[in-house]
């Protein structure tokens, strides 16, 4: 098991970065753990790093699927944006933002799949149309398309919450 560690270790972190965003620690040991107990089920006429590159993807996605994923997240990007309100700000503006803030991230979880994804990678992540496209190997296009269509749904749905700054 240490070759194989040693021999594929950097690649497995590459790809549990360029899925993640970041590196996995836990993720990297499930990759270990589940090509230990399938390795008599290798066949070896394919690469074994292209099968150990495989069981990485297919365990990322996986996991950015999970539940656990999501709701740290959502955690994650809820107490950035609370730490950029002022400290000067009184409790109630505080409040009203932290309510705000909670309706936006429910409409944007409610978004279908597909486009949600891309409006997290683009207005929540930083990603670039490219980036996004690269990560979810789909047409710029589509990208633009996705995240196009999702700000017309959320104009809509949160039309609300702009009238509410204007009164």
């Amino acid at each position: 098991m240490k070759d194989i560690i040693s021999k594929n270790g950097y690649k497995i972190r590459q790809i549990i970065k360029n899925f993640t965003g970041e590196y996995n620690e836990d993720l990297e040991q499930e990759v270990y753990i589940k090509t230990y107990k399938n390795l008599e089920k290798y066949k070896e006429q394919n690469k074994f790093t292209q099968w150990i590159c495989t069981i990485t993807a297919n365990l990322c996605r996986d996991y950015l699927k999970s539940s656990y994923f999501k709701n740290k997240k959502m955690i994650d990007t809820d107490e950035d944006n609370l730490n950029n309100i002022s400290s000067k700000t009184t409790p109630e503006a505080i409040y009203t933002a932290k309510e705000r803030q909670k309706i936006v991230l429910r409409a944007v979880n409610s978004l279908p799949k597909k486009m949600k994804e891309a409006v997290i990678l683009y207005e929540f992540e930083d990603y670039s149309y490219e980036k996004i496209a690269e990560r979810l190997h789909i047409p710029i296009g589509t990208v633009k398309s996705r995240i196009n269509s999702a700000r017309k749904i959320l104009s809509e749905e949160l039309k609300f919450l702009i009238e509410e700054d204007y009164q």
